[in-house]
């Protein structure tokens, strides 16, 4: 049997149907199933027939990708802007281990314009790695290496950016970069909650609809990701009001309390915005990206022991998502304002998904303001945690910072938008 085959592997209680994928070790068999998954076996716990031969032409060329930090530059048109490609890795920009079948970060920036080739005629690119890592590894320390290569390739000449990225920290990456750089083009992060192996990918769609943000006139950081589970548009979000609300679905981001910013019509090549936006050119290009990174997050519970609250006992600061208006348990209030008296900065957020903070409706709340808790308005927790670290390194007066919209973070006013 040979790669592309189709297989049926017999193991213990189970039987597998598919194609023979490569696999990087004579030990394991490695079998894309009819659905799109893979599933690796120990061959020798297996029994394999081959049901039918060379049903699936298998690529066995290795890709020789850019190392980390290091840039690339693909085919170059005077008549075409240039759009950097910067890979953090995620899905996608991953491949199959086919030692077990899983989906494992690999790809740098040229790969993804092979894989990709809807991409080709679209711009110049340049492409550049700065991480090769899922994205819940992703650190504070990544987003200063990261907004570092941004402002690079933007003053290199770069007319946009796109950002590769896993999805599930995406929102604080794009929060973070919001906050460290002014910038005159376009910044878009964009990823793919299924990976290019599955029929179902998201990742063509997301990539080219990202370049062609990244080609607008809207200057700011922005999401680009499936606006509804077809293949017809992308949503722009503004990079600190969206969030990821569903674990797998392919729109599984959303702008909370507001609408996106626009949308890209993916068969049309058509760019509609909605709000209002930074034009592209109207800021000269900055960046400010000292970050406090001992900043924490807690939400409350009932029932929570204030014992709990001794873990960020010295920390410079804690996000809390209170419930409703911003409210905790009143047992957790003096041991709030003994933090905050030995130098804590707390900001209050709310776990509810639309609204504000207002502590001045009940006594609850009084007493949190009266203890120096800080409020957050309806800027979203985890992008308050990232503005927080930000203003804590560059901003004299933080509770001011905090009540204050710098880049889009919080809304003058929060009512219902359907």
């Amino acid at each position: 049997m040979n790669p592309g085959d189709r297989v049926r592997v017999d193991r213990a209680d189970r039987t597998y149907e598919g194609v023979l994928l490569p696999s990087s070790t004579d030990e394991h068999l490695v079998v894309k199933l009819e659905g799109g998954y893979n599933v690796g076996v120990d061959r020798d716990d297996a029994d394999v027939d081959v049901l039918a031969e060379d049903v699936y032409e298998i690529d066995g060329t290795d890709s020789t990708g850019t190392d980390e930090g290091e840039s690339s530059e693909i085919e170059f048109d005077d008549d075409l802007p240039t759009i950097s490609l910067i890979s953090t890795g995620g899905t996608i920009a991953s491949t199959v281990d086919y030692r077990t079948g899983a989906v494992t970060a690999q790809f740098d920036a040229e790969d993804v314009l092979r894989a990709v080739p809807d991409l080709a005629g679209r711009a110049n690119y340049r492409g550049r790695v700065v991480a090769n890592i899922l994205s819940e590894n992703m650190e504070p320390p990544l987003w200063q290496d990261l907004a570092q290569a941004v402002y690079e390739e933007i003053e290199a000449g770069a007319d946009g950016v796109v950002v590769m990225h896993g999805t599930d920290t995406m929102q604080y990456s794009a929060s973070a970069l919001s906050f460290m750089l002014e910038t005159p083009v376009p910044i878009v992060f964009t990823g793919s909650q299924r990976s290019a192996d599955r029929p179902s990918s998201d990742n063509v769609m997301n990539a080219v609809s990202a370049v062609e943000a990244a080609k607008s006139d809207c200057a700011e950081v922005m999401v680009c990701m499936h606006a509804s589970e077809s293949d017809d548009r992308c949503a722009l979000h503004r990079g600190t009001r969206v969030r990821k609300n569903h674990t797998s679905r392919r729109d599984a981001f959303e702008t909370v309390g507001a609408k996106p910013i626009g949308e890209v019509d993916y068969e049309n090549e058509a760019i509609t915005f909605r709000r209002d936006y930074q034009q592209r050119g109207e800021a000269d290009l900055e960046l400010v990206d000292d970050l406090e990174d001992d900043v924490e997050l807690v939400k409350f519970t009932p029932g929570m022991d204030p014992a709990f609250l001794d873990i960020v006992e010295g920390s410079e600061g804690l996000i809390i998502e209170g419930t409703g208006l911003g409210h905790v348990h009143t047992d957790l209030i003096p041991r709030l304002e003994e933090l905050i008296d030995d130098g804590t900065t707390v900001v209050m957020t709310s776990q509810c998904l639309e609204g504000r903070v207002c502590d001045r409706v009940y006594d609850t709340g009084r007493d949190l303001l009266e203890a120096g808790v800080i409020e957050a308005g309806d800027t979203l927790p985890g992008t308050a945690k990232v503005k927080l670290m930000w203003t804590l390194a560059n901003s004299e007066d933080v509770e001011e910072a905090m009540g204050t919209s710098l880049t889009g973070e919080l809304q003058a006013r929060s009512v219902p938008w359907e």
